[in-house]
């Protein structure tokens, strides 16, 4: 229930509003957002180009709501190949379709997406389509078929969590078009997507060795130690080189896997987003592991004081640092829903408990480990 909040808040401009007035929004976000401009991001990527790792950068932003919005973002990211070229950085570009004008007109989205695939065909980078949710799903494959046509530059991702995705797969692979495979982070009724995260592992690794064995250069994108293990020993299973294949992660999370990968000769590339449009991506972010999202609540909802190293009546700080962001998740999952849409009390308490019941399992160790997300 509290995975559905977070995707509740990342499609409500209503809680958006409410919670980007606080305080503490933009250094919740800070962990997983690279900053609001280019500058920024590309400082990021030229320090984990110093440690060994590859980037892919995503100039938050979705669906647009005018054409015009659409060719800004389009320009926006011609921008960022040019710099990238520039600057002699080891990244390629992840893009939404909706950002560029895939829900106002599918051809100008297609032209938009053309444009900048000709421009990293010519300077010898790559554009990773990013996928939405599933009403986008058959739109944002089309096109990218069409062009894959004339323009190998253009990459798809797959979602392993909808029933689809096997056919999908096979029909890419077919084109010879390169993968991103995810697990999945839309909202999906159980009638598109598995509810049950082990049969979307179950998915996932099936569809991980389907990839490998096309022996095209594909990502596998994972935060989950289980799904790296897998891959790593079906890549060996398979003979494939560590350069035959790459692993992607997000910004934020799990640097010591990360770091782990490069060192042991695997490539890896993070994905940097960035931009002012980031609440929607971080909301994201907290849904894909609620459990350990009381930190990153704490510093947005600026409802916890910091407690004392002991206290006679309180008992050590460790025991009320888990309570007191639970307390405040309560409190502002109460009023942020009020806001948003007038639920009703009961729905309100439905979400509060499940916010107290998700946050107070989380072990402290977990939740100050970078690791402890599971985004991918």
């Amino acid at each position: 229930m509290l995975r559905q909040f977070f995707l509740y808040l990342s499609r409500s401009k209503r809680a958006q509003r409410l919670l980007l007035s606080l305080p503490g929004a933009q250094k919740a976000a800070a962990q997983f957002v690279a900053g609001e401009t280019l500058p920024q991001a590309l400082a990021v990527v030229r320090e984990l180009q110093r440690q060994g790792m590859l980037a892919t950068l995503d100039h938050l932003g979705e669906n647009v709501t005018t054409l015009d919005a659409a060719r800004a973002a389009r320009d926006d990211y011609l921008a960022i190949l040019k710099e990238i070229v520039r600057q002699k950085l080891p990244s390629t570009i992840s893009v939404k379709l909706t950002q560029l004008g895939l829900d106002l007109s599918e051809p100008d989205c297609r032209e938009n997406l053309r444009t900048l695939a000709e421009y990293a065909a010519e300077i010898g980078d790559f554009v990773e389509v990013d996928m939405e949710d599933s009403g986008h799903t058959d739109r944002t494959l089309r096109i990218i078929l069409e062009l894959r046509q004339n323009y190998p530059t253009v990459g798809a991702v797959i979602q392993a969590y909808l029933y689809r995705s096997e056919q999908d797969v096979r029909e890419l692979i077919r084109h010879g078009v390169s993968i991103r495979l995810c697990k999945g982070a839309y909202k999906e009724p159980s009638s598109l997507a598995f509810p049950h995260k082990t049969d979307v592992d179950s998915n996932y690794l099936r569809l991980m060795r389907l990839l490998l064995e096309s022996r095209l250069y594909h990502r596998i994108a994972t935060h989950d130690p289980r799904m790296i293990e897998e891959t790593r020993r079906v890549a060996s299973e398979l003979g494939l080189g560590k350069d035959q294949f790459e692993f992607q992660m997000l910004y934020g999370v799990n640097r010591e896997w990360q770091q782990r990968l490069v060192q042991e000769g695997y490539r890896l590339r993070v994905y940097i987003p960035f931009g002012r449009e980031w609440f929607p991506y971080f909301m994201r972010r907290l849904a894909e592991r609620p459990a350990n999202a009381w930190f990153a609540l704490r510093a947005l909802l600026t409802a916890q004081r910091r407690a004392p190293a002991s206290s006679a009546a309180g008992g050590p700080a460790q025991n009320r640092s888990t309570a007191e962001p639970a307390q405040a998740a309560e409190r502002a999952g109460s009023q942020m829903i009020v806001a948003a849409n007038g639920t009703t009390t009961a729905t309100m308490m439905q979400t509060a408990t499940a916010a107290r019941t998700g946050i107070m399992t989380t072990t402290s160790s977990l939740c100050h480990k970078s690791g402890g997300w599971s985004a991918f």
